[in-house]
């Protein structure tokens, strides 16, 4: 039955950066990265992906793993994105050792997090933190005939990230954002080697693909193909009906330098344990 590796995360860790390496690695044939790529790299919940049309958030969560079992091939590698809390939603499971492999989470410093937060989502730093810290938060898109096959149920960000991290069901590679900057090969390896393992693969690592990814991939590349090609996955603001630039800062982006003194001091108090709990400096 098993069949998924989740790519998994909380909104605006740098999901997409990482998704990106692995579809320029395994679905093309030198390495090189195209938007297209990620196409290949499906998101759930989806409404893609459901054979219901469930009309609350707890009729949509009763069917997340029967949706697994009934869209994803099991006799092929399914890499599949996903946002959702791995806490059960009103006593459902997101998913379980039957349908999946194994999952990648990465996580990111929430100080960070915050400053991207608001600029995707055209939020001041006020509803950053309380989005953050609301253990009902979730994300969804209705239909028209308000369909909530969409349905992702997010937690907070403490709760979210602890719900893989310590997650017992299936192997977990948890990796942190901040250190695909400075050890980006060694990291992306891992992953590689991880993924090699919950498969069942022994191929060694395609030295020529492996370093056309990493190239084509670099933040700087992914933020000017977006300026030139445009990028699907990037939203317009509900204030300024313009489109906002998906890539934005990257690892330039310095919640020190950044942040109001009042939102770090904020931040620090809040996620305490859990900036020492991921060797986040505490400052």
């Amino acid at each position: 039955m098993q069949m998924i590796i989740w790519i998994a995360s909380y909104p605006k860790s740098g999901n997409t950066y990482l998704r990106s390496f692995l579809a320029s690695y395994y679905y093309s044939e030198d390495g090189n990265f195209d938007f297209d790529q990620l196409l290949k790299i499906h998101q759930f919940p989806n409404i893609k992906f459901s054979n219901f049309e469930p009309k609350t958030k707890k009729e949509a969560s009763k069917n997340w793993m029967f949706n697994q079992n009934a869209f994803f091939n099991k006799d092929k590698l399914n890499l599949v994105k996903t946002h959702n809390c791995l806490y059960p939603y009103e006593e459902n499971n997101f998913t379980s050792k039957n349908q999946t492999l194994g999952a990648i989470y990465i996580v990111r410093d929430p100080r960070n997090l915050i400053t991207s937060l608001t600029h995707h989502y055209v939020i001041d730093y006020k509803e950053a933190i309380e989005k953050m810290t609301d253990e009902n938060c979730s994300l969804l898109e209705k239909s028209y005939n308000k369909d909530y096959s969409n349905f992702t149920y997010l937690n907070s960000w403490s709760n979210h990230y602890k719900s893989w991290k310590n997650n017992s069901e299936f192997k977990t590679l948890f990796i942190k954002y901040e250190d695909l900057k400075e050890n980006k090969i060694e990291i992306f390896k891992k992953i590689i080697f991880f993924i090699n393992e919950v498969t069942g693969d022994n191929k060694k690592i395609d030295e020529k693909k492996f370093s056309n990814a990493i190239k084509t991939t670099s933040f700087s590349n992914l933020k000017n193909k977006e300026l030139n090609e445009g990028f699907e996955e990037s939203v317009y603001s509900n204030k300024t009906g313009k489109k906002i630039n998906f890539f934005n800062l990257g690892f330039n982006n310095r919640w020190q330098k950044i942040l109001p003194l009042e939102t770090k001091n904020k931040t620090n108090e809040i996620f305490k344990e859990d900036l020492l709990e991921l060797d986040y400096p505490y400052v």
